[in-house]
């Protein structure tokens, strides 16, 4: 959930990265990092919030993958100009930076431009826009989407 590289704006990827977290600890062999006790990441226009955040970095340092809990973990980024701040909340937030997909899992709700979808899994891609939800055992997928911006107001023509 980290740096979004060319999946975000672009300036995002050249922005510094700030953490605050109650506890950090790092395991050089494994390369992973492990944030605890109200995590806060930021990186340009990317806000990740959780409980508890596991990073995986590949040897050059960089972040390959992380996956954020709590109730809810949220993240927060503008994908596009055009495009807009995409909003998104589940217990479990897990992102690939190789693909560039983020995955809300477990009361997960994904909001932009408008437009939300709400299930027990969302995929969405930041490279791409698309989004994927699929409901839960008692639970169905909900999309709302707001009215089109060319009807008058009455919405007779």
């Amino acid at each position: 959930m980290l740096p979004l590289y060319s999946q975000a704006l672009p300036s995002d990827a050249n922005q510094e990265i700030k953490l605050l977290a109650d506890k950090a600890t790092y395991s050089e062999r494994t390369g992973v990092t492990s944030y605890s006790g109200n995590v806060i990441i930021t990186q340009g226009t990317l806000k990740l919030t959780a409980d508890n955040i596991t990073v995986n970095l590949s040897p050059q340092r960089s972040i390959n993958s992380a996956v954020a809990t709590g109730r809810p973990a949220t993240m927060q980024q503008v994908v596009t100009q055009e495009k807009g701040l995409a909003k998104g909340q589940a217990n479990e937030i897990e992102y690939n930076a190789v693909n560039g997909i983020i995955t809300l899992k477990g009361n997960a709700k994904l909001t932009q431009n408008g437009a939300s979808f709400a299930g027990n899994v969302i995929r969405y891609s930041l490279k791409a826009g698309d989004v994927e939800a699929t409901a839960g055992s008692s639970q169905r997928v909900e999309l709302i989407l707001p009215p089109s911006s060319n009807t008058n107001q009455s919405g007779i023509r």
